[in-house]
Formats: structure tokens, sequence, C-alpha cells
């Protein structure tokens, strides 16, 4: 039987705004049992360090974290205060930057689709299961997470607070959309639009919010922004989960484009667009977007186009194998799914032929066994690239596309790398994953320290 995957959406947004009523979820009432312990320092010592840059680990080291950066890292001994320190002893362990996972989409990505269907389902579940993935994701050293699409801000804000275990988030809200686009999550049944309807369940929760013309798709842009959003995301082409749109159908004109970038431009952030086509990111290149999601389907022109203009791809390694999101055989969804993957060895080549600015990022949706393999997903990487320049772009590359945000960045500081004055998120790793990158395919037993933002989260050598 085919599963209409705007129903699968309504229903989870039914459950998700009835829990924000019952709960006190916006008000940030929830909290999780498992608490970071309150340091005042660190001491890292006999460490190698992966620095998110270097090809090469350094000799063996010491760094000093005071507070929630890095103070000191030196081959020499440091000298910390008597009290108030946790010495860990890496007995030559790797110490490297917290990993960065550039698209994610964290209260969609979970619960499956099943269950999403199954009157069964409570919104204590569902909120239970997002609140256990921010969690999960920080525990396999997922330290940042770029989530384009969804209501994440609250679990953000709670986050933040402390009342949830979660990785930092840089949030873009709702998907804006045109009509029958990739974010529109209407049934047949709510069209034709009139002044008088009522938004759809997707756009009052805030998955997708339906904006045509360059009116619209202004007032639609200022609205994420007032709500936080770090950057803005745009559906420029055909998906594969949504229902009415062909993957080869272009999203949004030139100018329709250009009012989100400017828009965006006036908070001092950027627009990064969902496209796979040729004509899709093309014109959205013409209107000033600084970012590609997907871009399996590109061609030779265009990724040329994206190296003159300097717009990053972020990329997921899409390939029809165990990590490909559950769509059932014999759907539509299913037909797309195999269309792009089809495109991702040509498109990974063209980023390294042409040097593009790449991200990385995993875009797992309705199975809470695609987010346990995040590492593993990272990891496939080797098909096109060495261990260092995987972990690269995990760390230090995917930071600076973070920092893309500018002012609009919620957690101002350096990230993805080891240097002193650097954000302390980090990993101490049982082995060397620049010679075996399977490695992060286990976080839980080899990430033996997870740190974020000073604070230890997980520690197995105590």
């Amino acid at each position: 039987m085919r599963l209409h995957y705007s129903i699968v959406l309504g229903t989870l947004l039914l459950l998700l705004t009835g829990f924000i009523t019952q709960t006190g979820f916006a008000q940030g009432q929830s909290s999780t049992e498992t608490q970071s312990q309150e340091l005042t320092s660190v001491l890292f010592e006999n460490v190698r360090i992966f620095d998110g840059i270097s090809e090469q680990l350094s000799a063996p080291s010491n760094v000093l974290v005071a507070g929630n950066k890095i103070q000191t890292i030196s081959t020499a001994s440091i000298a910390a205060p008597e009290s108030g320190v946790t010495r860990i002893n890496g007995e030559g362990r790797v110490l490297m930057p917290g990993l960065i996972d550039a698209h994610v989409h964290l209260i969609m990505e979970t619960t499956p689709v099943e269950q999403l269907l199954s009157p069964d389902t409570s919104v204590e579940t569902v909120f239970k299961q997002g609140e256990a993935n921010a969690t999960a994701m920080l525990m396999r050293g997922f330290t940042s997470a770029r989530d384009v699409a969804g209501p994440v801000f609250q679990l953000k804000r709670s986050i933040d607070r402390g009342d949830v275990v979660g990785p930092r988030i840089w949030p873009s809200g709702a998907m804006i959309s045109q009509t029958a686009g990739h974010g529109d999550f209407r049934s047949l049944t709510e069209i034709p639009r009139t002044p008088s309807s009522p938004l759809s369940r997707a756009e009052q929760y805030g998955v997708g919010a339906i904006a045509d013309g360059v009116d619209e798709v202004l007032r639609k842009t200022r609205e994420q922004l007032m709500q936080g959003a770090s950057q803005i995301k745009l559906a420029a082409g055909g998906g594969v989960a949504s229902a009415y749109d062909p993957l080869d159908a272009s999203q949004y004109t030139e100018a329709e484009f250009k009012a989100a970038v400017d828009a965006a431009a006036n908070w001092n952030t950027y627009v990064t667009i969902h496209a796979y086509t040729p004509t899709a990111i093309q014109t959205a290149i013409r209107a000033g977007v600084k970012c590609v999601e997907h871009g399996q389907l590109m061609d030779e022109e265009t990724a040329r186009l994206m190296a003159e203009k300097g717009v990053w791809l972020s990329i997921q390694p899409f390939l029809d194998d165990e990590d490909a999101n559950p769509y059932p055989e014999g759907s539509e969804n299913r037909a797309k799914q195999l269309q792009v993957a089809t495109g991702t060895d040509n498109a990974y080549n063209l980023a390294k032929k042409y040097n593009l600015k790449t991200a990385w990022g995993t875009d797992n949706l309705y199975s809470a066994q695609g987010a346990a393999r995040r590492g593993a997903k990272l990891a496939k990487l080797v098909r096109w690239y060495t261990p260092a320049e995987v972990l690269r772009m995990a760390t230090s590359s995917n930071a600076e596309l973070l920092a893309m945000s500018g002012p609009r960045n919620p957690y101002p500081g350096k990230l993805g790398v080891v240097e002193e004055g650097a954000l302390a998120d980090l990993l101490l790793v049982d082995g060397n994953p620049l010679e075996n990158i399977q490695l992060i395919e286990d976080p839980a037993k080899n990430f033996v320290v997870i740190m974020k933002d000073g604070k230890i989260y997980q520690n197995l050598l105590n």
C-alpha cells in the first residue's frame, strides 16, 4: 500500500501541537535525567591532536580547557590550578573536535512512519522520542547540528537552558515553499486556498511555510527570522519526500529567491535551498543564494557556476544502501529516491573537480536506526575522500558553513577546531580515526570522552 507522506507529516504535527499545549514544552518545563558535570577546568594529558584541519596528528600534547574554551595547548606540561581541575590521562589517544551534522531534521528524524500513522501513538511518546534523539545525537559525538526545516526553535532553547541534553542547533525554522512545492504538505482537499482558508497543520506548527510571489516570500522569510532562524531555507525544486512535485520541477522565480536573499541579507545571514537539478540551482544562484542542499543531479556547468560564485554544496552520501531513508517499494517516493542515488557519485566527483566548498550532513528521516548510524554515514565518505578529508569536512569545514550566519550565529566563537581560544567541543577517541575511520561508527565504545561547551557528558576513563 502506498503511504501518503503529507498525511504522515500532518499526523506528526497534530501530535506535537497537542504536546505543546499539554506539557508546556514551549516554556521549557521538561528536563532530562542526564545532566552534564559542572567543571571549572579540564586538563587532557598525553593526547595526540587532530585539530580539524591537518592531515596528521600532533606530537603528544596537553590541552587545558578553562570554562567553555580551550585555554592552552602545549607539548610541555601545563600548570593547572590545584583545585577545581579534572585531569584526564589520554594515554596517547586522539583528541579531536566534536562532529557537526550540517543537514538534520531533529523533530522528524527518528519516529517510524507506521508509528506516526497509528492512532495509538501518544503525544508523550512523540516528545520523548524527539528529546531522546537530541540526547543520543550528542552522545554519539555530534556536538552541533544545522536543522534545515522543522519546528525546532523550542527544542533548541530547552537545550541551551540545560533542560534537555543535546547538540548546539542552528535552526532554519519552516522550509519556505511555493504551492505544490517540496514544502507544501497539504492534502488535495485543502486547495484551492482562499483569503479565509486556515493555515495547514504543517504551516501552523512550522514544518513548511507556503509563500507565492515576492511579497509572501518576504513575509515568510521575516517570520522565520523573527522566531530565531540562523539561516533561511527555500525549496527550489522537486523532492523525494513530498507528494506532488517531480524531481525535475523547478520551484520559485529568480525574483522570489531574491526577495528571500534580500530579507536574509538585511539580517546579515544567508539563504540555502533544497535542490537537485541544474535549472533549480542556477536560478537560485543568480538571485544570490549562498548554499545548495543536496545537488545530486547537478551537471558540470552548474558545478562551475557554484565554484565561480563561492556557493556551498551541502551534500549527503545518498546511495541505494542500508542507509537510504525508508520509502515503500513501488511508491513514487521510492522511485525519486533511486533517481537521486544514481547522481551521487557524479555530484561528489564534480565537487572535487571544481574544489567546491563542501559540507556533509545526513538528512535522516523516520528512522531511529538511521539516526543511530550517523557516524557510519560519515565514514562512508571514504568512497570519495581520505579519512583526514572526511573528518575535516565534519569539523572545520562544517563549522565554516555554520559561521556564515554571522550575527545570527547563536553560539559566537570558533568551532570545529582544536586550537587555543576555540570553544571546547571535544572528543577523545580510543584509536586513530585518521588510520581507521570506522572508529566513529561505534561512539559508545570509541568516544571515551565527549565534551560540549567545556562540560563532560561522557567519560569512560573514570
